[in-house]
């Protein structure tokens, strides 16, 4: 019997239950103590002069509220039992609803409490298993990523030392740029698997005074970049903050050569834009360009830097801090990468 209302459908059924049982209750106590409605009176009538007969007004008897009480409670109680069953319906799948938002920041994320009904605590198991499957699924793939990009380094090294005995220099240096580039993709492939992996705690950080630094310390290597604005501290995963603005402007300074970050706070979020003035990217593809990998036709060279890995690194970061980064045209031609960090 105990199990049978450790379920949803039992718990709203005996609460149910209890509200119209005590509502009849109450009603049967109302009757018995005060017993039923009075009758209506009967109708008298009076012969009028001409011989017509006229009814007498009626006089009512009132009967403390007649039956008015108990049913105003009966309507009280099923309205308060339906909210309560609703409540017990809605609560483990809000419980559910917070903890695939939790998951889909971060997978590391505490398990679901199997706790509650039956209902309940079967969806909770099975969605904990999922999270354990999930974890498992992307450390395989990380692992086995990671292991292919490191044994590929040795057949590389290799390479690069043959490299010494071609005769013609022209065929050397296309040969060892090809092979840097290939390098350089590896590397792009194991940094972005470590931010996967990677659960940072958020902490309270001054943004001003890190984008300040980050000015600073460009222009102290000789790069244009110039700041704006002023902002509060914001509770941020910090590694996964400087990742996205250095990524942002690095591609600034390869393909404009200048950068410029601008700050624009407000109680409910802070927006960085990172703006250049370079040859900037058509509006159809600037959701593309944070696939993993991509890169647009006219940046396919080897001048231009980069294997199509640092706008989807940034875009994962911003993500991961709940926010959202978005691509747009500069006025005056350009690219302004906007990054939006919600305070709450």
């Amino acid at each position: 019997m105990r199990n049978a209302f450790n379920t949803l459908f039992g718990r709203l059924f005996g609460v149910l239950l209890v509200a119209i049982v005590l509502a009849h209750a109450l009603a049967f106590f109302w009757f018995h103590h005060y017993g039923p409605p009075p009758p209506p009176p009967q109708e008298t009538f009076i012969e009028q002069p001409d011989g017509t007969m006229k009814p007498l007004p009626r006089h009512h008897r009132s009967w403390f509220g007649g039956p008015v009480v108990p049913l105003t409670f009966q309507f009280f109680s099923l309205i308060i039992a339906a909210w309560y069953g609703a409540k017990l319906l809605s609560r483990p799948i809000q419980r559910l609803s917070e903890a695939a938002e939790r998951l889909s920041l971060d997978l590391d994320s505490p398990p679901l409490n199997e706790s509650g009904p039956r209902e309940s605590r079967q969806a909770a198991s099975t969605f904990n298993l999922m999270q354990k499957r999930i974890r498992e699924q992307v450390s395989q793939r990380a692992r086995m990523l990671g292991a292919v990009s490191h044994d590929l380094r040795t057949p590389l090294s290799r390479l690069k030392l043959r490299l010494e005995q071609i005769e013609d220099t022209k065929l050397q240096g296309q040969m060892r740029q090809d092979l840097n580039d290939m390098i350089g993709m590896l590397d792009a492939t194991l940094s972005y698997l470590h931010e996967q992996r990677t659960s940072e705690t958020r902490h309270w950080l001054d943004v001003q005074a890190l984008v300040e630094s980050m000015s600073e310390n460009a222009q102290d290597q000789g790069a244009d970049v110039q700041f704006a604005g002023t902002c509060v501290p914001l509770q941020v995963q910090p590694m996964a903050l400087r990742s996205c603005l250095n990524n942002l402007i690095d591609n600034a300074l390869r393909y404009a050569g200048t950068a410029r970050i601008e700050l624009t706070d407000s109680r409910e979020a802070l927006v960085i834009r990172v703006i250049d003035h370079g040859p900037g990217i058509a509006a159809d593809k600037r959701e593309a360009v944070f696939e993993p990998f991509y890169r647009l036709e006219g940046s396919r060279n080897r001048n231009s830097g980069g294997v199509g890995l640092g706008m989807t690194i940034s875009k994962d970061a911003v993500e991961r801090l709940g926010g959202r980064l978005n691509l747009e045209e500069t006025p005056g031609g350009g690219l302004t990468a906007v990054m939006w960090l919600p305070r709450a």
